[in-house]
């Protein structure tokens, strides 16, 4: 019988296995309240990036209007708002035309409402690839919702040819605006997480979620000015988030009223304890999501 005689060099045993350990990574569900691991998903940014992508390809897929519908929703809400509340029922908008007051607001209201809303049901969307392999499950509602930021472009592009229309020029304060931007994204984020956790497990959720969009839009300030509350008032107001999106982008981009400084300051403390809280809730229901998705 002839012996087996082992490989003595590194290249050998490289090649023929002998002798090498290769890591082991032991994958266990999670107990109790854990860690949010933000650099576990950095380190999967190229999978996020191509979960964006493909939330936006998928979108408008075999549509007849394609990307147009990201347009034509919030026009055709101001141009209703415009004949009810403006023509009809007179609500005032603090001296602005009644059409670029309310677009204003629709168009950030629009993508929260859009990412809210998808990325409640992201994880649901998603089955097959979460049962499938192992990745930071947040991946999957932040992109759904970072994919609204295509369709946010759109729209604006529409307003800011409806200020050039109007002859509004914002001033300085447009600078301020990508915060307002980052501030509805949170909130989306935020509440989406909480949501599509929740989804999971109780499938009833995907039917309350346009009540709760429905009333959220009508407690926000889009057709009407919350200048109709005093300025305490107005401050509570501001723990809705989107109150503070909303006049924030308002001031930005018109300039005609005051800045909501403690307003806005009150909806970004209120939206990033959502965000926080939302996170850790999602993170200690991640370990279900795999057997009951």
């Amino acid at each position: 019988m002839q012996d087996s005689i082992a490989p003595t060099s590194a290249e050998e045993r490289q090649s023929t296995g002998v002798g090498i350990h290769l890591p082991v990574v032991d994958i266990a569900p999670s107990r109790g309240w854990v860690s949010l691991k933000l650099n576990e998903l950095w380190e999967y940014r190229e999978l996020l990036y191509f979960l964006t992508w493909r939330d936006i390809k998928v979108r408008y897929k075999q549509t007849a209007l394609g990307a147009a519908w990201a347009i034509i929703q919030p026009f055709f809400t101001m141009v209703v708002f415009s004949l009810f509340f403006g023509k009809l029922a007179k609500i005032p908008s603090d001296r602005i035309p009644y059409p670029i007051f309310s677009y204003t607001a629709l168009v950030p209201w629009t993508f929260f409402a859009t990412g809210l809303a998808n990325a409640s049901n992201s994880l649901v969307g998603s089955a097959n690839l979460i049962k499938k392999v192992y990745f930071p499950r947040l991946a999957v509602p932040i992109a759904t919702v970072l994919s609204g930021v295509v369709d946010f472009a759109l729209a604006f592009i529409v307003l800011v040819g409806m200020m050039l229309y109007y002859g509004i020029h914002p001033g300085i304060a447009v600078l301020w605006l990508p915060a307002f931007l980052l501030l509805a994204l949170v909130t989306s984020l935020g509440v989406g997480l909480w949501l599509s956790a929740l989804n999971v497990q109780y499938r009833d959720v995907r039917y309350v979620v346009p009540f709760i969009t429905q009333f959220w839009m009508f407690a926000t300030p889009i057709a009407y000015p919350s200048s109709l509350l005093s300025q305490k008032w107005r401050t509570i107001y501001g723990l809705n988030p989107m109150a503070g999106v909303v006049e924030g982008f308002r001031w930005a981009l018109i300039g005609k009223t005051p800045a909501p400084g403690p307003l806005i300051l009150a909806s970004a403390l209120a939206a990033l304890a959502i965000l926080v809280s939302g996170a850790f809730y999602f993170r200690r229901m991640e370990r279900t999501f795999a057997d009951v998705v």
